[in-house]
């Protein structure tokens, strides 16, 4: 059972990170959602329409882990990605999903490795975010990608999501805004660095720093 504490405390780390998220230019307009599972195994998220940059506390939506809403406002249309990686991941507390510019970009390219859709430039990104799976494109909000992206969320605590964006899974919220910032750092290192040699970290290198599983 989730303690009203609690409860607050959750509200306000979601308040707190998105307006982090919007201001550093993270997220744009009324996009990106995030979400914390709470002791009795509901979730808050940012609800559908809502900008990260000015969401409150009180309008934050809360469901079920099938997805299922049971009160607040209306939940974000990719509640069901949230729900996929809580049941994927037992040990993950809170996800994030972004229309992050340079991550965004790396999603339209038509060269993308659909297993691994950035490389490890950074032993931070090893660290963070490890291997990131390319899911194929569906339309926001198309539950028809649930099963694949709670497949792919039993190995893989991120993936990208094909003209869209990335979700990552995390321990903490704090520790998933971290990583998805990792991520949209290295996404712009390497479209930087497009056309030019590039010496990523080797696969033991980058096997030895590897996240271990929220």
């Amino acid at each position: 059972m989730t303690s009203r504490t609690d409860e607050s405390a959750a509200r306000t780390r979601i308040v707190r990170t998105a307006r982090s998220l919007f201001t550093r230019g993270l997220t744009h307009g009324s996009t990106g959602n995030l979400s914390v599972r709470l002791a009795d195994g509901t979730l808050l998220l940012t609800p559908t329409g809502s900008s990260l940059g000015t969401v409150e506390e009180d309008e934050l939506s809360r469901t079920d882990l099938s997805g299922k809403h049971l009160d607040g406002p209306r939940p974000t249309k990719e509640t069901f990605l949230h729900a996929a990686f809580y049941r994927a991941r037992p040990g993950a507390l809170a996800v994030a999903h972004l229309h992050s510019t340079y991550a965004a970009a790396v999603s339209c390219l038509d060269d993308v490795n659909p297993a691994d859709a950035l490389p490890p430039l950074t032993a931070y990104y090893a660290m963070r975010v490890g291997t990131l799976p390319l899911l194929p494109y569906h339309a926001p909000g198309d539950s028809s990608l649930e099963p694949l992206a709670e497949r792919t969320a039993r190995s893989h605590h991120a993936v990208l999501l094909a003209n869209h964006g990335p979700v990552i899974a995390g321990a903490s919220l704090e520790q998933a805004a971290d990583a998805i910032e990792e991520l949209e750092e290295t996404a712009k290192l390497h479209l930087l660095l497009r056309g030019h040699g590039t010496r990523p970290l080797s696969p033991e290198q980058a096997a030895a720093l590897a996240p271990t599983s929220p």
